[in-house]
């Protein structure tokens, strides 16, 4: 940035701060909000574009040589007449980034000068060509374009601190992408009775970042093909300079028949949920003698000022009112024994992890009751508190797709069949 235009930026901000400063002010007859004579212009010369930053984003990817990657990797157009890969594939990018939801808003990006001039293109495809492309893509493509991504996310971890490194956290979840659409190909119900798809979504939790996206139809499990793309991740986080890896993932991801093999890899460790069945829970319920501790989880935040007296809990009074039922955690406790797998050759630490709700009725006490969650790891560098926060991390993963579908819109289904989309 240039120096001038640096210091212009830092006195208006000087500027808007002084302005908005609290203080007291004088006495005001009038209110506040009193715009009168509001005056627009039409410059010849200056234009304004909502989504600045995608010029930024573009310079960046250059800078990282990966339009020329995708052009070189990426061959689905034999003629690029006038249109390269890597222009549909940003194009479709940043629509999403400049707060386009369907592949219909490319057209207010085409018609847009200030956005033309911001990415430095005479014109870019519009929404019927760009669907088109996606329409080209089979799941080999795919694979190649995600796998060219990678290469260049390699390339900006190496970048990084020394420190960085340490180890990478592979977070492995299933998510929903709804449609109302009913002549999608692959569109199904899902578990939960919404249509759609049910992509496979592994992640990079250190930089909460997708690594691999399967799309798949919506009544597949959500571990489905995860054992593949988890061995993706390993050997690209391996090869990316990570000294150790360890792969997360809920009940659902936990393929007890890899467990093996993901044990034998040097440096690789996991940390999955288990299904509280009745064989575990039999063993959780006759543990040794003094086998549970307490489990004291850490405060989420620290008071930096002194600590204020708590307001009414208006909510559980109108709880205790009306009588309804009520569940709060009580206390917690881990234990931890081993356990053999059916699939597995070997054993493993599993650790059991112990809720004691308070069921309560209106003002009476109910029936208590233990409820039991088991974690299955190789990890024994950790103490069981420390495996059961390690596991409850990954929740923070699923914050991943929420946030790509609140302000992105993304992932979408915008195409008519399961690989275009």
């Amino acid at each position: 940035m240039r120096p001038n235009i640096a210091q212009k930026l830092q006195d208006r901000k000087s500027q808007v701060q002084s302005r908005i400063e609290h203080r007291p002010g004088c006495y005001r007859d009038e209110p506040m909000f009193a715009a009168s004579n509001i005056h627009f212009e039409l410059s010849d010369r200056s234009q304004a574009v909502s989504c600045g930053g995608v010029g930024l984003i573009f310079a960046v990817a250059q800078k990282l040589d990966l339009v020329q990657s995708i052009n070189d990797g990426l061959n689905l157009l034999r003629v690029h007449q006038p249109y390269s890969e890597s222009d549909h594939v940003l194009n479709i990018a940043f629509n999403v980034l400049a707060g386009g939801t369907r592949l219909e808003h490319i057209e207010r990006r085409r018609s847009d000068e200030a956005y033309l001039n911001a990415i430095g293109a005479i014109r870019i495809p519009d929404p019927t060509t760009s669907g088109d492309f996606c329409r080209r893509f089979k799941e080999s493509d795919i694979l190649k374009l995600m796998d060219i991504f990678n290469k260049t996310r390699v390339r900006v971890l190496k970048t990084q601190p020394r420190s960085f490194f340490d180890e990478a956290f592979i977070d492995a979840d299933g998510t929903l992408v709804e449609t109302d659409a009913c002549k999608k190909e692959g569109v199904d119900i899902a578990y939960n009775g919404v249509w759609g798809y049910h992509p496979l979504v592994i992640s990079l939790a250190n930089t909460q970042e997708p690594l691999f996206i399967v799309n798949r139809s919506g009544n597949r499990p959500s571990h489905e093909r995860a054992h593949e793309f988890i061995d993706e991740s390993i050997e690209l986080c391996l090869g990316a300079g990570f000294r150790k890896v360890c792969v997360r993932g809920d009940t659902d991801f936990t393929q007890t028949k890899h467990l093996d093999r993901w044990a034998d890899l040097p440096n690789v460790s996991f940390v999955f949920g288990m299904d509280a069945r009745a064989n575990l829970i039999e063993i959780a319920e006759n543990p040794p003698a003094d086998a549970y501790s307490l489990l004291r989880r850490p405060s989420r935040h620290k008071a930096r000022t002194k600590p204020r007296s708590k307001r009414h809990d208006v909510k559980k009074r109108i709880v205790q009112e009306r009588e309804f039922e009520n569940i709060t955690l009580e206390e917690e406790q881990v234990a931890e024994f081993s356990y053999k797998p059916t699939a597995c050759r070997r054993s493993y630490r599993v650790v059991a992890l112990r809720k004691k709700p308070a069921i309560e009725k209106g003002q009476m006490r109910l029936l208590d009751e233990y409820r039991y969650y088991f974690y299955i790891t190789n990890r024994y560098d950790l103490s069981t508190g420390e495996v059961v926060f390690l596991a409850n991390d990954r929740c923070d993963q699923e914050n991943l797709p929420t946030q790509l579908k609140g302000a992105m819109k993304a992932p979408s289904s915008p195409v008519d069949n399961l690989e275009s989309n």
